[in-house]
């Protein structure tokens, strides 16, 4: 039985009892203690004492802080960098690999023409990262990807899950024409399919294409290279946000398995969940949950549940109240423009009048509901579904969160605090569409009050931030550094009222994250008990210049005391 003392320049702790130290002592893959050098080299006494102390000095010119915790996020991350990516901004995969990205239509058209006389065939071409509302003055619709094919079928999946573009050749070979009934499918003034499918319902029409995505989620190495990309930006939690099916024998399975081998880099968090669109009993989605709660490992958890209730801001498909969005593009819009309701001002995707009852349903059985919700009018509606069920069934702790929460007013989260709720903000949308929120989705007001982590502190809303990688890269830093500056990525200041402190985000970062999770016994600070997780920086967040921040090089992390270091940038595999 030995010690392993890790010496730092400096030791962050996200305790306020004991907020800096320089070294901390890990023993069995928890921390024993932490705080001075020589106090950490007590613990090994002469005669034996707590074990043989061996002192590390590996992260001697580094920073230690928890691990950050990554609360929402999806592990299908790991399988999309097996197919082309043809998103606006670069990007890294889990093995380091540099994508530029396709600042025009004509760049995604060449990225596509490339992927398809690399891989010829007649099978489905399929893509991932686009977002057409980068491309000033059209949208990107079939027409432009028969550029790529006439006959093959292309299907390119937009960054935000919540979409995809067509060729004109897929919805032929598909059967998607005029007299479609499907919600979701776009179409041009004359009433034909403009190639754009938005929500499930529409893109699940894509059969082939898009079996041909799901299929690209599966496999042991999609969970590998997620915890990859975890581990590359210093998170060593990470929550698989309503991905997995668990009623999926082969899923679970594979979930119970990858995350016990060897070397694997994360702890991970595996949240139930209907999907897009529903289906199933809740009643019994919530037994089963409660059932693989009792199942939970040190390495893999389970007990939460997510609900899906409204679409992407900036696909015009969230749920936004009066007087609905700024400047929705002319034409184009879906047929039925609701598959519960049609007002004009986005998707539900499920009922609004079955959520008191669905939440119901978990909240009964004791389980957390965490609730994507971007535009403010979800949000209502799912909080008005736990105010509800906590008059019918009283429950404390129950920390039912609102996700995504960017439109959520200052009378929701006052609400919210009263209840007990927590918020997850997705603060990177300050960067990667605070101009098009504050050009063409809500227009100026609302967008400098998006992602309001200043409001839920002020209102007592305890919050983090999240990535909802592949929607984002994963990196609590750059999500940090969205939620202190607010910047665009044109460089302007958005909403500079919402912003916050480093020390703040910084707390969102581990011990916030931690506690909506209801880990926060385990991991989200570094105190004695605790597992000895770390995340590892070249330089001190609390020190640089606050527009570095996100710049801040990350060596990598530490799990249970075992060091993980990241995987670089491999600069002579660049993709074309």
């Amino acid at each position: 039985m030995s010690i392993t003392v890790f010496v730092a320049q400096r030791i962050h702790t996200m305790n306020p009892a004991y907020p800096q130290a320089e070294a901390v002592a890990v023993r069995d893959g928890r921390i024993l203690a932490v705080g001075s050098r020589d106090e950490m080299l007590a613990w090994g006494t002469e005669d034996g004492g707590h074990g043989e102390v061996i002192v590390d000095e590996t992260f001697a010119d580094h920073v230690l802080l928890p691990g950050f915790v990554e609360a929402h996020s999806h592990a299908m991350v790991g399988g999309m960098w097996t197919l082309p990516y043809v998103g606006f901004f670069d990007r890294s995969g889990p093995d380091g690999r540099h994508w530029p990205g396709c600042k025009t239509i004509d760049e995604v058209i060449e990225r596509l023409r490339a992927a398809d006389a690399e891989n010829p065939g007649s099978e489905p071409l399929v893509a991932w990262g686009l977002d057409p509302i980068y491309f000033d003055g059209e949208r990107l619709i079939a027409d432009h990807l028969d550029g790529v094919s006439e006959e093959r079928p292309v299907f390119v999946y937009h960054v935000s899950g919540h979409l995809a573009t067509a060729n004109n050749a897929l919805l032929r070979s598909e059967g998607i024409d005029r007299d479609c009934p499907t919600p979701g499918v776009s179409r041009k003034p004359d009433g034909e399919p403009d190639g754009e499918l938005q929500e499930p319902a529409a893109m699940s029409l894509a059969t082939a294409a898009f079996t041909k995505l799901r299929n690209a989620f599966a496999g042991d190495d999609v969970i590998w290279n997620y915890a990859f990309e975890g581990r590359n930006a210093g998170h060593t939690f990470i929550t698989d946000l309503g991905t997995t099916q668990l009623r999926d024998a082969e899923q679970l399975e594979r979930w119970q398995r990858v995350v016990h081998e060897p070397g694997f880099p994360a702890r991970v968090m595996v949240a139930a969940g209907p999907g897009f669109g529903g289906g199933g009993d809740p009643v019994e989605l919530a037994a089963m949950t409660v059932k693989l709660r009792g199942e939970s490992t040190d390495r893999l958890h389970f007990g939460i549940v997510k609900l899906i209730l409204d679409g992407s801001i900036q696909g015009f498909t969230a749920r936004v109240t009066w007087p609905g969005y700024f400047r929705p593009p002319a034409g184009g819009e879906a047929e039925g423009h609701s598959e519960v309701e049609d007002s004009g001002h986005g998707l539900w995707l499920l009922d609004p009048n079955e959520m008191a009852n669905i939440v119901g349903a978990y909240h009964q059985a004791g389980l957390t509901v965490h609730c994507h919700c971007n535009g403010d009018e979800a949000a209502e509606v799912f909080i008005e579904a736990v105010e509800q069920c906590l008059l019918e069934h009283p429950r404390w702790d129950h920390r039912h969160t609102v996700q995504h929460c960017q439109l959520t007013t200052p009378a929701q989260y006052r609400r919210m605090a009263a209840m007990g709720m927590c918020a997850n903000i997705f603060s990177n949308h300050i960067f990667y569409w605070g101009d098009q929120h504050r050009d063409i989705t809500v227009g100026p007001e609302r967008a400098a009050r998006m992602d309001a982590c200043a409001t839920a502190e002020r209102e007592g809303v305890s919050f983090s931030f999240h990535s909802d990688t592949p929607v984002t890269p994963m990196g609590h830093l750059h999500v940090s550094w969205c939620a202190v500056n607010r910047r665009t990525a044109t460089g302007q200041v958005l909403g500079a009222e919402e912003a916050i402190s480093v020390d703040s985000a910084l707390k969102a970062a581990t011990i916030g994250a931690a506690h909506q999770m209801k880990v926060d016994h385990l991991v989200g600070s570094i105190e004695t008990g605790k597992f000895a997780d770390f995340a590892v920086l070249n330089e001190d967040p609390y020190e640089v210049d606050t527009m570095l921040l996100k710049d801040i090089g990350v060596w990598g992390t530490v799990l249970g005391g075992e060091k993980q270091p990241a995987a670089t940038r491999q600069s002579a595999a660049v993709a074309d």
